[in-house]
């Protein structure tokens, strides 16, 4: 089954391109089934990419999805088209006074893990979505900073800034072979990683109701499953496409910013050589799984979800 985005998206040509199965909300409309409502929260600036990287995944499932955009309210992108925004997003207030729910919600990362939570712009908004999301959404996934957010919210659970970026693919192991957010998974496989700030196992030990599913000696806690929020919260980049720490690396060189080249992601570790993504089917795997486990055992009516 395809994913349902609008025509005039640039993901829907992107990844009709790429082989991906797409649908317009048209021709949608004319299927006797209920696609499954997925929000992508984007906090990212480069919203286009964003987009496609995440559109990408969940489209590539054997169900139909609808795909809806939301920003926060009162902040303004300064990387992305008015027009766009304008176009295909929602602000969170105009979706929060909807009373609209959703199967799932993803919140991204945002490039302002050196602030403490309290002090971004948006901070407080945010909190009100991920309150909101325990009445309005069946599961919520969230991503690098956006997950940092949600488990500090609802655990308290803190993030600290690490001496050296975490910066290249870093290999995993999979802790919770049984999960079923791991079906398919090897007991071993890198993810890319690109943050200045990491959770700890031992905090995130001493939560209670707090589960870590991956995890690396290297780079700590990977994805760890909240049950008691409906919620998958992972610190690492399954979403990346090929290029996208090349893309880092070299604006960082650009700028004259300290950085090492990303570990294990150029043969070699040689940046002149085209790199390799070998993360790629375990991220289809676990967006996959996700979504799967929604469809399992989100209400037929989106009006029950969260009662």
């Amino acid at each position: 089954m395809p994913i349902t985005l609008p025509e005039t998206l640039p993901a829907y040509d992107v990844l009709r391109n790429e082989g991906v199965m797409v649908m317009s909300p048209e021709r949608a409309a004319r299927q006797d089934i209920r696609p499954l409502k997925i929000a992508l929260l984007n906090l990212m600036p480069k919203k286009i990419q964003t987009e496609n990287q995440f559109a990408r995944l969940i489209g590539a499932t054997p169900l139909q999805i609808d795909l809806h955009l939301i920003r926060m309210t009162e902040h303004q992108t300064k990387n992305t088209a008015a027009a766009h925004m304008e176009t295909f997003y929602s602000s969170f207030a105009e979706v929060e006074a909807s009373g609209e729910r959703f199967d799932g919600l993803i919140i991204t990362g945002a490039p302002i893990e050196h602030l403490p939570f309290e002090q971004v712009t948006y901070w407080d908004e945010l909190c009100r979505v991920m309150d909101w999301t325990q009445t309005h959404v069946f599961s919520t996934f969230g991503v690098c900073w956006g997950g940092m957010a949600m488990i500090n919210h609802f655990h308290g659970v803190q993030k600290h800034m690490l001496n050296a970026k975490a910066f290249g693919c870093f290999p995993q192991q999979n802790l919770a072979p049984t999960s079923p957010y791991l079906r398919g998974f090897s007991d071993e496989f890198v993810i890319p990683v690109s943050r200045w700030t990491e959770m700890r196992e031992d905090e995130i030990a001493a939560a209670p109701g707090l589960r870590t599913l991956i995890g690396s000696p290297d780079t700590g806690p990977c994805l760890v499953e909240d049950a008691g929020h409906r919620a998958l919260y992972i610190f690492n980049h399954f979403e990346y496409e090929s290029d996208t720490l090349k893309q880092e690396y070299d604006r960082d060189v650009a700028a004259g910013t300290p950085i090492n080249v990303p570990m294990n992601y150029y043969p070699k570790d040689d940046p002149s050589r085209p790199p390799l993504n070998r993360w790629r089917s375990h991220a289809h795997l676990l967006y996959g799984n996700w979504i799967n486990e929604i469809y399992q055992g989100t209400p037929f009516d989106l009006a029950d979800i969260g009662r």
